[in-house]
């Protein structure tokens, strides 16, 4: 028998709570395994199905072999593990598992784990203790074998960025010199070669931007202001990295991170109560980089989860939305300490409210400042409050509810004219986000009325992620209503 599993460390000693529907739908890589675990999530299927008190769920899933399919699942990660060959975490068998466990959990009897989920189960706690407690006996946390040796790689490789920066430079140069009109020509090779040029100099970041301006190129009205825009930024950039010894810390990790050389996290653990917010997969070359963002609510903190499948292979890390894990989270250095790396997990609780949020006419204000610390930065994550989706000349725009109310009493005041405010402190939906169906869930659930939405703010407008039943209210005056509605 061969178990495949993923997902992170098992937490101990906590009660889970049991995911809805949507959330176990949410942990889907992908549309067609989400239609497929659909089809398993009855009782039909499903024999010597049980559950045990730290968590674990497991079932026998008749295929169409002689031999059932052994499907497990320790939800306090989660993690699978399951006989099938498929290649995508979870399975289709792990999603139904957890769908019939959303919608009948008298199916499941509290058992002791059956042999073969028991193996694995036992495996998983012991690496989880080995990694939490090295000195009992695991393995000692290994560091370069050899020091020296890792500093003069990394001595190498900045060199080679370094060459590879200044020959971007006089690219960008002779570009200017010679007009942003030759690049409209069919045939005009300048940015792929300039991008296989960048990764030969070890530099993925700098090569990822060259090949966004390949795509400016002819791309609508107004084309060549966008390209020169990009330019500067690259130049920009480029001059970053080669006076990165002169930077603050923070900026000179920024600009590391935007170049493509890695980074590891550092700093004291922040252990908190976090909501995840959103999931969401986006392609990235030949790659899957899925982006889960979460909400601390004794810290305050937003934070960002980086996890990347290839070949095929779908992200290991999946945490269901609107649920909220006690967890330890170690920040990545850089402008403004977005992204993190998953730590320990204590626990998981059922859903809860939205985060406290924003106006949507302080949000533009919100990215502006993020951009100090990382002036390549596209977009920055805000929660708006009491905004309504309205549509506008050129798409839609969500609106502030109490624009009009808050502007009209200002000018009684002052003994001025009246005014709809609400379409003066309304942010534009991002155009990427204008063909996804999440839009007409958002406008569905606001019904025209005010609701809580989370999302991304950007030079492109803004593009929503997750939104609040109206009947939630915000953290600190108690929650009410129905759960997180994705919105991609």
């Amino acid at each position: 028998m061969q178990l495949s599993h993923g997902g992170e460390s098992s937490p101990t000693g906590a009660p889970v709570a049991r995911r809805s529907v949507e959330q176990v739908l949410a942990l889907a890589p992908d549309a067609a395994s989400r239609k497929a675990g659909t089809r398993l999530g009855a009782a039909g299927p499903w024999s010597g199905t049980g559950c045990d008190a730290s968590g674990a769920v497991w079932g026998l899933c008749k295929g169409s072999g002689s031999t059932p399919y052994r499907t497990v699942v320790d939800t306090t990660g989660p993690a699978y593990a399951c006989s099938c060959p498929s290649r995508k975490f979870p399975c289709k068998h792990a999603l139904g598992l957890l769908l019939l466990r959303a919608s009948d959990e008298g199916a499941f009897r509290p058992a002791e784990p059956a042999d073969w989920a028991e193996e694995w189960l036992a495996g998983r706690r012991a690496r989880a203790a080995r990694e939490s407690n090295p000195e009992a006996g695991g393995d000692s946390p290994r560091g370069p074998a050899d020091p020296a040796a890792a500093r003069r790689r990394a001595e190498r490789r900045a060199e080679r960025v370094t060459g590879g920066a200044q020959e971007l430079e006089q690219r960008l140069a002779d570009l200017l010199r010679g007009g942003l009109a030759a690049t409209d020509r069919p045939g005009y090779g300048l940015w792929e070669e300039t991008a296989a040029r960048m990764v030969d100099a070890q530099a993925p970041g700098l090569a990822a931007r060259v090949r966004e301006l390949g795509a400016i190129s002819g791309s609508g009205p107004g084309w060549p202001v966008r390209l020169l825009e990009e330019c500067g930024l690259l130049h920009l950039l480029d001059t970053a990295w080669l006076a990165r010894d002169r930077l603050p810390d923070p900026l000179a990790a920024t600009v590391r991170t935007r170049v493509g050389l890695p980074q590891s996290a550092e700093g004291p653990p922040i252990r908190d109560q976090w909501l995840v917010l959103a999931q969401y997969d986006t392609p990235d070359g030949k790659i899957v980089a899925r982006r889960i963002w979460l909400y601390g609510r004794g810290s305050g903190r937003t934070a960002l989860l980086l996890s990347f499948g290839a070949a095929g292979r779908s992200p290991a890390l999946a945490l269901p939305v609107g649920a909220t894990i006690d967890a330890e989270l170690t920040p990545y250095p850089g402008g403004g300490q977005l992204r993190a790396e998953l730590g320990e997990q204590f626990g998981a609780t059922g859903a809860v409210g939205p985060p406290p949020g924003i106006a949507a006419a302080a949000a533009p204000a919100v990215y502006g400042n993020a951009l100090r610390d990382d002036p390549w930065l596209d977009a920055w994550p805000v929660t708006l409050r009491d905004v309504i989706p309205v549509p506008s000349k050129d798409g839609w725009q969500l609106a502030d509810a109490h624009a009009d109310a808050h502007a009209n009493a200002h000018a009684d005041a002052q003994g001025g004219t009246r005014t709809d405010a609400r379409t003066t402190s309304a942010l534009p939906i991002a155009p990427a986000a204008l063909s996804r169906p999440g839009l007409w869930k958002l406008v569905a659930l606001s019904g025209g009325g005010p609701v809580t939405v989370f999302g991304e703010i950007g030079h492109r407008g803004f593009e929503p992620f997750a939104a609040w039943d109206p009947g939630e209210e915000e953290e600190g005056a108690g929650t009410t209503g129905g759960p997180v509605v994705q919105l991609v």
